[in-house]
């Protein structure tokens, strides 16, 4: 962890010799903190994340980092103009730092830290599976390394720095997922993490309202390729199987390990099989060896989650039995829960977004069970100039897979207007507006040998469908 002689050399070039303490965590969020934590104060549109100063002291904060005048009975210790504090006297804890900008002090701290530590890391970036690939990358690389990874999806300017605040010079590895919104993102988060290993899932409409064309969002992906060493340190992991990703080869000087379903790649698999919510199982192919294996990763397109991991694995020198492990026993399902309703039916509750990738794969999970197939499928939030494209493919997916298709939103009546076309019968379709009369029409709809996938963008709310049906403890 950082201790906060780092954060003054960090900022001002020197610091008082007494400030020797460990910060035990750092965060934005005033519930959170722990004793000893630095709370960073952020101001907002709606909220300034000075005004909950004392309760951020009051969960156990001892620091806070803050860029506008506060009340006068906190201890201030004004870093603006970056004077040297060597010679500063003591200051009784808790107390504040004065900074020009909080969010800018929080990552040149992280940076100045990542480069005093020899870590080797692990970037992840992706359209759809960038947190399970992150998740199972870090189950394999933890039979070898004390491995750091981003806690949740802290994975933008302000949660990948305070994952490198909680590096240290134990850690062997570090696996980070970087999000993506804007063009030069990414960039920023590599200059800041300096990763070795670059890990490209795939490219699609995810956020593409505010990214823009699918080539943007190509693009800003590719920043991560573009930032490697070119050293023989440096190896971009790119997926085969997406042409886009391929492609992002010739953007990088560092080594290219493809991996895919075909002998192209550098790791392949084949005879993928999926068994439900007992797992996959498929052959693994690399140089001169084959593997059959069989992992708890639910869903066929799960493969490609297991072949990244195992990608990594191999890069950093790991045995295939390392690998193996690391593959069975990682936290891999993130998002997906199953569940039982009142009414005895499985609820696949997959609600916390959508694409229409996951949709699809969501949906390729939905054929393998055993049972009347119901898919409750909301509106895909974000898709920008791919809205009406998107909704239209999951309904025609939707129409060859499910024996009840339910929609949920204005959006999602184009995937009930497409499986009809498509030749689901009427009848079997119905459009509601809103989670509220999906609960209710499900309540009494529901068979006890249903298999439900409750699927959507989270702004629609779809968790609520869930929570409403099942069982109750």
């Amino acid at each position: 962890m950082i201790t906060l002689d780092v954060v003054f050399e960090t900022l001002t070039g020197s610091s008082p010799p007494w400030v020797d303490h460990v910060i035990s965590d750092v965060g934005v969020d005033s519930r959170k903190m722990i004793p000893g934590a630095l709370f960073v104060a952020v101001p907002g549109e709606e909220e300034d994340g000075h005004d909950y100063l004392e309760d951020a002291f009051e969960n156990g904060a001892n620091f806070a980092f803050i860029q506008h005048q506060v009340p006068n009975h906190h201890r201030v210790i004004d870093l603006r103009s970056g004077q040297d504090v060597s010679s500063m006297d003591p200051v009784e804890t808790p107390f504040c730092i004065w900074v020009e900008d909080s969010i800018q002090a929080l990552q040149e701290v992280a940076r100045f830290w990542r480069r005093k530590l020899n870590v080797r890391t692990v970037g992840i970036t992706g359209s759809v599976g960038k947190s399970t690939t992150k998740e199972l990358v870090a189950s394999v690389l933890k039979q070898r390394y004390r491995t750091l990874k981003n806690p949740g999806n802290l994975n933008n300017e302000i949660g990948l720095p305070m994952t490198l605040w909680r590096m240290s010079h134990g850690h062997d590895r570090a696996v980070l997922e970087m999000g993506f919104y804007v063009l030069g993102e990414i960039r920023f988060l590599c200059e800041i993490a300096k990763p070795a290993v670059g890990v490209i899932t795939n490219i699609g409409t995810v956020h593409a309202e505010r990214a823009g064309s699918i080539e943007k969002i190509a693009k800003g992906k590719a920043e991560l390729v573009e930032s490697l060493p070119d050293d023989p340190e440096g190896v971009a992991v790119l997926n085969y199987d997406d042409p886009l990703v391929r492609k992002m080869a010739e953007k990088t000087n560092a080594r290219i390990f493809y991996y895919g379903l075909g002998p192209e790649a550098d790791l392949w698999a084949d005879r993928v099989e999926g068994l439900g919510l007992e797992g996959i199982r498929f052959r693994l192919h690399y140089q001169n060896e084959t593997l059959h294996l069989r992992v708890p990763l639910i869903g066929r397109h799960s493969v490609h989650t297991a072949l990244r991991a195992a990608a990594v694995g191999l890069i950093e020198g790991l045995t295939w039995q390392e690998i193996i492990n690391g593959l069975r026993i990682g936290h891999t399902q993130l998002r997906l829960m199953v569940v039982k309703s009142e009414s005895g039916a499985l609820l696949l509750d997959d609600t916390y977004n959508a694409s229409p990738q996951s949709m699809l794969a969501a949906l390729n999970l939905l054929e393998e069970m055993e049972g009347r197939k119901v898919a409750v499928l909301g509106d895909m939030l974000e898709l920008g100039p791919y809205e009406e494209v998107g909704h239209t493919k999951i309904g025609i997916r939707a129409a060859e897979v499910v024996d009840s298709l339910v929609t949920v939103g204005k959006l999602a009546g184009m995937i009930a207007r497409a499986a009809a076309r498509s030749g689901l019968p009427e009848e079997r379709i119905t459009v509601l507006e809103n989670s509220e009369a999906a609960i209710l029409y499900l309540e009494d709809a529901l068979r006890e040998e249903d298999v439900v996938l409750v699927k959507g963008s989270h702004g629609m709310h779809m968790n609520r469908i869930v929570s409403a049906l099942e069982v109750s403890s």
